[in-house]
């Protein structure tokens, strides 16, 4: 986002300052990867439909063909030594990367909450609910994050409210839905990635885990994790992940078929919804509800590492796990710098001998 507007806003002067800052609180208000929409919203604001399909495009690519190419790499049926070290690694780090991902939105969220101690408390409801539900729950995570921000919406709502008058909210895309096999399935799977990805990509990684290694079994919990890890080292927002999934599944016809539905939301949402932002910014329903979802959605993110650390098959990985939480937490070091590390680590380990 810095880059994006030290190019947009500094460099060429495309759009104002001010309408940057109003493009990024309204990509937050939306499902689904803030930064692509972010760079697809500049370019709508810039040259309308054509600009925000050409703009996304180009945004979203590189980082799809790199992680695409790593995917046939780590995901081949008889790697090397090191590759499968440097998964197992990697893959370990990632729990460590979940928390510091929640971490990092507590300030924000926390202030929006306001200084009210009813406030605040709800906030630290709807918080553990969703560490909970991601912890717990699997795919029916999303299902709880809607229910907190529908409560803050009530709450806010009702003293306001006429006798009489019902208040209602659209439901997300609903998720015991049963999906047919093969490319109908991957793409169920993408557009629930794509559509339900309230606060970022680690939100939907319990979701995206049980349907890609529960329910169609397409991938093991370990090359799951080296998906998340590859989503978080390559460009582009943790959404990538569904193109490694996708991959394991079809190929890379199937990376490319979840990519582009997985992203197709983020289109939808900025092309047809950008003249409404400024009035959907000021609705006091939408504030409310995302009161309530984002304290949820950090608590599902931090969730998200009980199942990601569970699914560690050695010990060693444990070790790196610890090592990621003090790089990360503790030290304030980057994500790149941790995954590599982690990675290192893991080669290490496999070509001397730990078991792999």
């Amino acid at each position: 986002m810095a880059l994006l507007r030290q190019l947009c806003v500094e460099r060429r002067g495309w759009i104002a300052a001010t309408e940057f800052e109003d493009g990024i609180a309204a990509t937050n208000l939306l499902p689904g990867p803030a930064s692509t929409q972010l760079a697809i919203l500049t370019a709508w604001r810039l040259r309308g439909t054509a600009g925000a399909l050409v703009g996304g495009f180009c945004f979203i690519v590189p980082g799809l063909a790199l992680i695409l190419a790593l995917a046939a790499l780590f995901l081949a049926g008889s790697p090397p030594l090191w590759v499968r070290g440097a998964a197992a690694g990697a893959g370990a780090a990632v729990a460590a990367v979940a928390v510091q991902a929640a971490t990092a939105l507590v300030p924000g969220s926390w202030r929006r909450a306001g200084t009210a101690r009813p406030a605040r408390a709800r906030w630290a409801a709807y918080a553990l609910a969703g560490a909970v539900a991601a912890a717990l729950t699997g795919p029916w995570l999303v299902l709880v994050l809607v229910a907190c921000g529908l409560v803050e919406t009530a709450i806010r709502a009702w003293p306001a409210t006429e006798p009489g008058r019902a208040f209602a909210w659209p439901v997300p895309l609903a998720l015991a839905v049963p999906a047919a096999g093969g490319l109908l399935a991957l793409a169920w799977v993408a557009l629930k990635v794509g559509a339900l990805s309230y606060g970022g990509g680690f939100v939907i990684i319990p979701l995206m885990q049980a349907d890609a290694v529960e329910h169609y079994h397409w991938m093991t919990d370990g090359q799951f994790l080296n998906a998340v890890a590859l989503g978080q080292i390559t460009p582009g927002p943790v959404v990538q992940t569904v193109a490694v999934v996708g991959y394991a599944a079809a190929g890379v016809p199937g990376g490319l078929l979840a990519a582009a539905v997985a992203f197709a939301p983020s289109f939808l949402f900025v092309i047809l919804g950008g003249p409404r932002f400024d009035a959907i910014r000021a609705d006091a329903r939408v504030q409310g509800f995302f009161t309530g979802a984002g304290p949820a959605v950090i608590g599902a993110i931090a969730g998200s590492a009980v199942p990601l650390a569970l699914v560690l098959q050695h010990a060693w990985q444990y070790g790196v796990l610890g090592a990621a939480a003090l790089w990360l937490l503790a030290a304030g070091r980057g994500v790149v710098s941790t995954l590599l590390g982690a990675g290192a680590l893991g080669v290490v380990a496999a070509l001397t001998g730990w078991a792999l």
